[in-house]
């Protein structure tokens, strides 16, 4: 038993918006001078006047702008939506100091500078802070970008035939028609991107293929800029149909939410009502078939639900009074009578739904590397063409645009160089394989918070695991109750539910479902208090009752009765509660999990150090040890302690993993280097810590996420090597004249292809401990 974890989560303050944010830094830290808002880039920049006094400067800025875009403040932040003010902010701009602070527009980018003297800005020392995700990445998906690629596959089949019927004809006056129809079906969609891109002052890619083609036509090099054009659209086709196939997966995960529901009313009269009408209390009837419309609990009858729409699981799940459905599921024959317990919008459905496409926008560290040096890389490459058109013609002799027979002219050679030089393949290694994985995961029921967590949890060596709801089943249930001395034990059972019907923990959802079962009756209680690491308080009447540990009950006026009474059995944990003259205890039996055994052997032959940190009592730590035999279990230990301990093993340089579920492990999830958190029910305080999320509490979904973070890695690793190897013999052959461009084309567009290919592998499942999942699936 853990009782720390009774005391509930705190209420985070709402987050601020951006101007309060800025200015509040910068009453903190002297040396930050201005912040910088480009809403055509969707970019943050700072800028410092001498070293800040506080390290992690970025960090904290960076850290409470994402929360701000993560939040509703976003919603009504105006310089968040793209308005050139912050009139509609929840923090009104009139509240800022204008002797303080200054806030200029000009044009998509707003600054929000410290009042100095005028000089001082040019010894501003200005740096990107961090790109913001747009609000509209978290809206539902394009469902015409699953199409789009039929478009470009299509457009590229028009050039392909076009470009191959006017190589056919050569010389004959109808190929320059031809050609000039393959050069428009497969350079439209990349004219697309590139005039996209220069809006926002950006070259490409895109930008340089067009330019090849372009220029291969005005030196006659028709059939080469038509090749290159042809490959460089089924490339792009392949690659929307990767990112395609990617939404379409994630969204096959989720049936269609229901948009109205049954209200009874005081009366118990039936009437329908929107979804979106919905709040925690309403009571609901749902009847056979019928979907959940939000999460809920079951106050009358029974049933079972197919859950596994959202969390994978074939298997129906058995629903009586007291326990939990959740939104999105299937109530497949009994007719229930249900209490909402939160809005539509904050079901663990739509939880899952956003975690998912934020997943999809959050980059990993080496992709928002790519992301950088392809921008770079194409300025470089137009450079070093530049040169060495003018090295070719000038140091050389070559003609400068005409080639003479078997020698090619320098601009030709400049053509092959751009061609062979392009980043295409490089710049998509990393985030198809990325996408790839998410949606492959998501589809089995692991959920990946970003590209950060794939690439993160490759590295493991270390996996601490929580032992209530993580190597457990976590769904504990009441074998006895006991009072001392005998005969109360409906008093003490009273009691025990009147107080843990406040807390979330498993522990106490057992108590308070035990509760309702059995129609007990709550008692009022006055001045309740969570008592951090040992249990729960509160006046009932003139006494001060209290429930929680053994050894809390055991230091004060109960200390020699709990004494004579001997500890809980391996395998069952006890809740302990005194109220004057009464004492007594719950006893509660959870199930070690089926698969654990399994989990814990095959992490083990994976090299991975194994350790269970738990607060129950040092007896159910030795019956864990000897029925898992993890390498570690240290037992009886506070939240803090926990933290602690992941602590230790990252200042030795070792990577862990923390998986756990309740509100007291999401301290340790945010320490560790990877969070996992267990299931659609963990606690909201462990799903916000936690970058990876196991539905349906399956332990084994863990493995699996593990390994395909590797395969992942693996193919990153493959793809960087094919591309960059590509690109390093393709640019020396270019340097030496030995390419002729067509070859160069084929080389250079083939290695993009393979990388897009090699990337879908993803999609179709790992080799092997490959989770369950539904038939659906």
């Amino acid at each position: 038993m853990n009782p720390s974890s009774h005391k509930p989560a705190e209420t985070p303050a709402p987050p601020r918006c951006l101007v309060e944010t800025v200015t509040a830094a910068m009453k903190d830290e002297p040396a930050l001078e201005a912040v910088r808002i480009d809403r055509a880039k969707h970019a943050i920049s700072v800028a410092t006047l001498g070293k800040p006094k506080s390290n992690d400067l970025d960090q904290r800025l960076t850290s409470e702008i994402q929360e701000i875009e993560r939040s509703d403040a976003a919603q009504s932040c105006g310089l968040l939506k793209g308005a050139p003010d912050c009139a509609s902010c929840p923090i009104p701009q009139q509240t800022i100091d204008p002797g303080q602070f200054s806030i200029r527009h000009e044009g998509d980018t707003t600054t929000i500078a410290r009042v100095t003297c005028p000089t001082a800005p040019t010894f501003w020392r200005w740096h990107d802070l961090l790109k913001l995700v747009p609000r509209k990445v978290v809206e539902p998906d394009r469902e015409g970008l699953e199409t789009e690629w039929k478009q470009q596959l299509a457009a590229a089949a028009v050039c392909g035939a076009c470009g191959l019927a006017g190589f056919a004809l050569n010389s004959h006056p109808a190929s320059l028609a031809l050609y000039a129809l393959a050069y428009v079906a497969g350079g439209l969609f990349a004219l697309h991107e590139v005039l996209e891109r220069l809006r926002e002052r950006v070259l490409d890619v895109h930008f340089l293929m067009l330019a090849v083609a372009l220029g291969s036509a005005s030196i006659g090099g028709w059939a080469e800029g038509a090749t290159l054009l042809f490959l460089f659209s089924l490339s792009g086709a392949l690659e929307h149909y990767a990112m395609g196939r990617t939404q379409r997966e994630i969204r096959s995960l989720f049936k269609t939410a229901p948009k109205t529901a049954t209200l009874l009313d005081a009366q118990g009269n039936e009437r329908p009502i929107g979804v979106d009408g919905l709040a925690a209390g309403m009571k609901l009837r749902v009847k056979p078939g019928d979907q959940f419309p939000v999460d809920a609990e079951i106050i009358k009858g029974k049933t079972a639900a197919d859950e596994s729409n959202l969390t994978g699981e074939a298997t129906p799940v058995d629903k009586t009074v007291g326990d939990t459905v959740l939104a999105g599921t299937i109530n497949l024959w009994g007719v229930v009578d249900v209490g909402v317990l939160r809005p539509a919008n904050q079901s663990a459905l739509q939880k899952i739904i956003q975690l998912i496409k934020e997943a999809q926008h959050l980059k990993a560290p080496a992709q928002r590397f790519t992301d950088q040096f392809g921008t770079r890389y194409t300025y470089a490459i137009l450079s070093l063409s530049l040169v060495m058109f003018f090295v070719w013609w000038l140091a050389f002799g070559l003609e400068p645009f005409l080639s003479t027979g078997e020698t090619k002219s320098a601009f030709y050679r400049t053509m092959t160089l751009l061609v062979v030089a392009s980043p295409c393949a490089l710049v998509l290694s990393i985030p198809s394989a990325i996408l790839a994985a998410i949606a492959w995961a998501a589809r089995h029921g692991i959920l990946f918070r970003g590209g950060a967590a794939v690439e993160k949890l490759s590295a493991v060596n270390v996996v601490a695991m929580d032992k209530t709801g993580t190597l457990t089943t976590g769904e504990l249930q009441v074998e006895r109750v006991e009072s001392f001395p005998p005969g109360r034990e409906a008093e003490i059972a009273q009691l025990a539910y009147s107080l843990e019907r406040l807390s979330t923990h498993p522990l106490a959802r057992a108590v308070t479902r035990y509760g309702k079962q059995n129609q007990i009756a709550p008692v009022e209680l006055e001045d309740f208090e969570s008592v951090a690491g040992t249990g729960l308080k509160a006046r009932h009447g003139r006494e001060q009752l209290r429930l929680g540990r053994r050894d809390w009950l055991a230091t004060g006026e109960h200390a020699a009765l709990v004494a004579q009474v001997p500890p809980a059995e391996a395998g069952h944990a006890e809740v302990w509660l005194g109220n004057g003259q009464l004492v007594g205890r719950v006893l509660l039996r959870d199930d070690i999990r089926p698969q654990a055994r399994a989990v814990v052997d095959e992490l083990r032959r994976l090299g991975l150090r194994t350790l269970v940190l738990t607060g129950d009592h040092q007896a159910a730590a030795d019956l864990l040890q000897e029925t898992l035999g993890p390498d570690e279990v240290r037992a009886e230990l506070k939240p803090e302690q926990k933290v602690e301990a992941v602590a230790a093993f990252t200042k030795e340089g070792r990577k862990v993993a923390m998986i756990g579920d309740g509100v007291n492990d999401a301290p340790s999830l945010a320490a560790a280097d990877v969070g996992v958190a267990m299931g659609a029910r963990g606690s909201d305080a462990a799903l916000e810590q936690a970058e990876v999320v196991l539905m349906h509490d399956r332990l084994e979904n863990f493995l699996a996420a593990f390994q395909l973070s590797r395969r992942a890695q693996r193919i990153i690793r493959q793809n960087l090597a094919l591309s960059l190897g590509t690109v390093a013999v393709l640019v020396v052959c270019a340097l030496l004249g030995t390419i002729p461009l067509t070859v160069g084309v084929v080389g250079h567009e083939g290695s993009t292809v393979i990388v897009v290919l090699n990337s879908l592998r993803l999609l179709f499942g790992i080799n092997s401990q490959t989770p369950a999942r539904s038939p659906a699936a």
